[in-house]
């Protein structure tokens, strides 16, 4: 190995040590006319943030419906584990009232996944699975690498 594949190697395992991963898990609940106040009291949690239709732009767009989120408090540098289990643990005891909510209104999980690294990936445990699985809910993860 010449002295300059040495240095480029090394150059490549600092820039992929100084990468930056952070996650996160939402409980998203829309639909129109949302009793706000009933949802927060059915789950027993504050909502995170609160959006009415045709309300304030979100992301250059106006709400089309409204939408309860929770997201729980687990820091964004944590690994998406930790934050899916948080959600699971703050919900799982309104997995009825959540089946419920779906004949009627769009409840789903955002997973969200973001880094710098162009190389990176990420790895979700079987035992992770178990909230997409009790509310029927498909696993769909947000990745956004800059």
């Amino acid at each position: 190995m010449t002295d300059q594949q040495n240095s480029t190697d090394k150059k490549d395992e600092v820039e992929e040590s100084d990468a930056y991963f952070t996650y996160s898990a939402t409980l998203r609940i829309f639909g129109d006319n949302l009793d706000f106040d009933e949802i927060s009291r059915r789950l027993g949690l504050a909502p995170t943030k609160t959006v009415r239709k045709g309300g304030r732009p979100v992301l250059g767009e106006v709400p089309a419906r409204d939408m309860w989120q929770y997201r729980p408090p687990v820091d964004r540098f944590h690994h998406l584990e930790e934050h899916i289990d948080a959600l699971w643990a703050a919900i799982k005891d309104s997995k009825d009232y959540l089946l419920e909510l779906k004949k009627t209104m769009t409840v789903d999980v955002f997973l969200g996944y973001q880094s710098d690294s162009s190389t990176a990936g990420v790895t979700v445990w079987h035992t992770c699975l178990t909230m997409f699985i009790e509310l029927e809910i498909p696993f769909s993860l947000s990745i956004i690498v800059i």
